[in-house]
């Protein structure tokens, strides 16, 4: 996967506030006050900061939590994972492969087959809709 660099003040010019807040500072967004945490259209689920593919609505699940929930992503190379040692406590940081934005954090308390639970940001994605054809945009 390409990577995408940026500069700070370009990371402003493309990103709404939330966006940057939460991709560039790794904000979080108020659970169950989010555009995604209930929706369940078909389609793919993209970085908003850079538009890489990273969530399938197949893999997407109520988990309860607030935040939209997948067992996995797109292709497994489509995130990467660090250790998040903030807020007092031991958590799995999940990130955009391409370009390094916060995107959630990643449990060991999913469905099956994976047991895994991405909990990611609303605002750290862009959903793009099933084709009337029925493909996805990355078929």
């Amino acid at each position: 996967m390409k990577k995408k660099f940026k500069t700070e003040e370009e990371w402003k010019a493309v990103l709404t506030e939330e966006e940057f807040r939460v991709l560039r500072k790794s904000g979080t967004e108020p659970p169950f006050n989010n555009r995604y945490n209930d929706f369940y259209d078909e389609g793919i689920y993209v970085c908003a900061g850079c538009g890489e593919p990273l969530y399938s609505s197949e893999t997407k699940y109520s988990s309860g939590s607030g935040w939209p929930s997948f067992y996995q992503p797109v292709q497994e190379d489509a995130v990467s994972y660090v250790d998040d040692h903030s807020l007092w406590m031991r958590r799995t940081e999940v990130l955009c492969s391409s370009c390094n934005g916060h995107l959630g954090h990643v449990f060991p308390d999913g469905p099956k087959p994976t047991g895994m639970r991405h909990c990611v940001n609303s605002a750290a994605l862009k959903f793009i809709p099933k084709d009337e054809d029925g493909k996805r945009p990355s078929d």
